[in-house]
C-alpha cells in the first residue's frame, strides 16, 4: 500500500526557506521552481495546498518563505 504524505503550508515554506538558505533556490524564483524538489506524485498535493494559501504558482518563493501571520493583531 502506498502511503500519500499530507503537506501543510508551513511545511512547504520551511522547505522553501530552507532551500534559499542552503542557496538552491533563489528568492526571486517562482514558486514553481520548488517542483524539481518534490516527487511528481507529490507535487499535485504541494500545488494544491499553495492554491488553498491564495499562492499561485508564478509568485515569487520570497512572497512564499516572507509570508507572515499577526494574530495578535
Amino acid at each position: 500500500m502506498v502511503q500519500s504524505l499530507q503537506y501543510s503550508i508551513g511545511a512547504i515554506r520551511d522547505e522553501a526557506r530552507h532551500l534559499v538558505e542552503s542557496g538552491s533556490l533563489n528568492r526571486h524564483q517562482p514558486i514553481h521552481a520548488l517542483c524539481r524538489f518534490y516527487p511528481d506524485r507529490e507535487w499535485c498535493q504541494i500545488e494544491q495546498e499553495l492554491e488553498m494559501n491564495q499562492f499561485l504558482l508564478r509568485d515569487r518563493i520570497c512572497d512564499l518563505v516572507s509570508q507572515e501571520d499577526w494574530s495578535c493583531d
